[in-house]
């Protein structure tokens, strides 16, 4: 298999101070909440880009087809960024990284707002990607860094707050539909909040001494991944796939297919992001009741009757519904995925999460520009039943490797 990711060239490993690791339990609480707010921040900017899509949408008059090529704008800023991102992190330190690349972040969300036409939009979609990835990079060097001082699993309750933000950002947007403000205006007033959240906590995120160790190349330019490796990436970017497109499309599903009025447009976003957000925070304790093996069948399961429902009744309790299963359904599917993947016996953990994670975040950015396409072609229903199919790909796919030991 040829080696598409020059990341996986890299380890990075991070020396944290030791004034960090003697730090009382409030200081290092301190810390925590300060890391989880710039997760909060970053999930909030992105949900407010999300739930204004329709309106954007309906502002510039684009077909299924025109959104679906204007997406692609952000994963392909993404893309372009990320052999990089890693290097910067190293370079400058994640701290700086992540406070620098936030401001950016919203002030590219700003931009949006201001976009006219469609080339426009897909400029500030590009520079969105790009400090995205690198936010994103930068955050979660931060929150292993965080987990190492408290010495025990914390990472999912930042997700968490990632998707607890997305259920914020859903709330805000429905109030400011409400009010009848322009998104320009929309995106002014989160990306005030998100920069109150910065210089509130930005003092107490973690200072690590960042080295780089660049690791042999392979004589061969083929190399064999673990197979189990390669089950877990498909199983994330199935996931992924069906979180990116509830995301993107849910709130046109709710105007155009289920005709919800005003500001109800939104109530489908929400209430995914509601149980999303839920199903991350419960996550661990349902794993360890019934097993990952079976949370992650049923969860599959949960993502294809979600959809399936929307596409046959297409009207606003029923969809509320649906989409909220469809949420509780990916919530935990990415997170286990991830765990499983670092404690790999064949591999290091760097190197496992950087193949399943390469894998599954293709399905995130991937999968809203294809549904354009399949929509513009087939109708939006049908897309939502196509990718109702990759929930049972999961189930499957879940029953066929051995999880268990993990």
């Amino acid at each position: 298999m040829l080696n598409f990711n020059p990341l996986s060239l890299f380890q990075t490993k991070g020396k944290i101070k030791k004034k960090y690791r003697e730090a009382k339990a409030s200081y290092l609480n301190r810390i925590r909440f300060a890391v989880g707010m710039f997760y909060f921040a970053m999930g909030l900017s992105f949900a407010t880009w999300a739930s204004r899509i329709p309106d954007i949408k309906t502002a510039l008059h684009l077909s299924e087809g025109q959104l679906g090529s204007i997406l692609f704008a952000l994963p392909v800023g993404q893309l372009i960024i990320m052999p990089f991102s890693g290097k910067m992190v190293t370079k400058f330190g994640s701290h700086r990284v992540l406070v620098f690349s936030l401001i950016m972040y919203v002030l590219s969300l700003t931009n949006l707002g201001l976009a006219t036409t469609a080339l426009q939009l897909s400029l500030g979609l590009f520079v969105f990607g790009i400090f995205g990835n690198l936010a994103n990079i930068a955050v979660n060097t931060q929150g292993v860094y965080t987990e190492t001082l408290f010495k025990k699993n914390i990472l999912s309750s930042f997700h968490g707050m990632w998707s607890f933000a997305g259920f914020t950002g859903a709330l805000v947007g429905l109030g400011i539909l409400a009010l009848k403000l322009v998104p320009y205006h929309h995106f002014l007033i989160i990306t005030a909040v998100v920069f109150i959240m910065i210089g509130f906590n930005f003092k107490f995120l973690i200072k690590a001494k960042e080295k780089i160790k660049i690791k042999k190349e392979s004589k061969s330019l083929f190399t064999r991944p673990d197979i189990t490796l390669l089950w877990l990436g498909v199983i994330g970017f199935c996931s992924m796939a069906s979180e990116g497109v509830m995301f993107d499309w849910s709130g046109i599903y709710f105007k155009e297919i289920v005709k919800a009025p005003g500001a109800l447009v939104i109530l489908g976003y929400t209430s995914f992001m509601i149980m999303m957000s839920g199903g991350r925070f419960i996550g661990d304790k349902m794993n360890n009741k019934f097993g990952r093996q079976r949370v992650m069948q049923i969860s599959g399961c949960m993502i294809s009757v979600g959809l399936f429902t929307s596409v046959i009744f297409p009207y606003i309790i029923p969809c509320t519904i649906a989409f909220m299963v469809v949420g509780l359904g990916v919530s935990t599917i990415v997170p286990t995925v991830y765990s499983i993947a670092g404690k790999n016996s064949t591999v290091s953990p760097g190197e496992a999460l950087t193949i399943v994670s390469s894998i599954s975040f293709l399905g995130f950015l991937m999968g809203p520009p294809i549904i354009g396409y399949i929509a513009e072609t087939f109708g939006l229903q049908f897309s939502f039943a196509f990718i109702g199919i990759f929930g049972i790909l999961i189930a499957f796919m879940v029953s066929k490797i051995n999880i268990s030991a993990n």
